[in-house]
């Protein structure tokens, strides 16, 4: 099974790296290959609306987003970990997921989804924010969702933490690590 992840943090080892590596743990200790995009050391431009993916389902744009399509396509499970800023998923994430039109437009306009495959395909959402109130998560949780449907990924459980600021927070949580890993391994049964 080829598990697929985005991480939306720029900061190296930043809480959601930490979430990200206990999910990653408990998946390859289960035999399964882990492919993790880091967007923000890649060389990802944004969607121009060009409106040319709307006749082919694929973007005209040639940059690193084309490793990123190649994945989602051979992909069987998915996971976004990322910190929230302004109560929504970071620009490189959100980056990498606007390019994505180019496979709404193949799904809902060339009627031309991304096949299920035999187990289907599942997602995970790790998210962490400085924030105290839950409500700040709502809006990565719209945007993830969508993400995951036009990827044809029909479920998704979603781990959030608030509270989580300054570097290294994520291990002051007593249960958040124990959490991503446990998360990770239901991915992939």
């Amino acid at each position: 099974m080829k598990v697929i992840s985005f991480l939306g943090s720029p900061r190296v080892n930043g809480n959601t790296e930490l979430l990200l590596a206990e999910a990653v743990k408990a998946i390859e200790e289960q035999g399964h290959e882990v492919t993790i995009f880091r967007p923000a050391r890649m060389n990802i431009g944004p969607c121009e609306s060009c409106g040319a993916c709307e006749g082919t389902g694929e973007c005209i744009i040639t940059d690193e987003m084309d490793d990123v399509y190649k994945a989602i396509y051979e992909g069987h499970r998915f996971i976004i970990s990322t910190p929230l800023y302004f109560a929504s998923l970071t620009a490189q994430i959100k980056t990498v997921i606007d390019r994505c039109q180019a496979i709404w437009s193949a799904k809902y306009l060339l009627e031309k989804p991304i096949p299920e495959g035999a187990d289907g395909r599942k997602g995970l959402l790790l998210m962490a924010g400085g924030m105290k109130s839950e409500k700040q998560f709502q809006g990565g949780e719209l945007v993830a969702k969508a993400f995951f449907r036009t990827i044809n990924v029909s479920s998704h459980e979603t781990l959030y933490f608030k509270k989580i600021d300054a570097e290294g927070d994520i291990k002051k949580h007593p249960t958040a690590l124990k959490e991503a890993y446990e998360a990770g391994r239901k991915l992939v049964l």
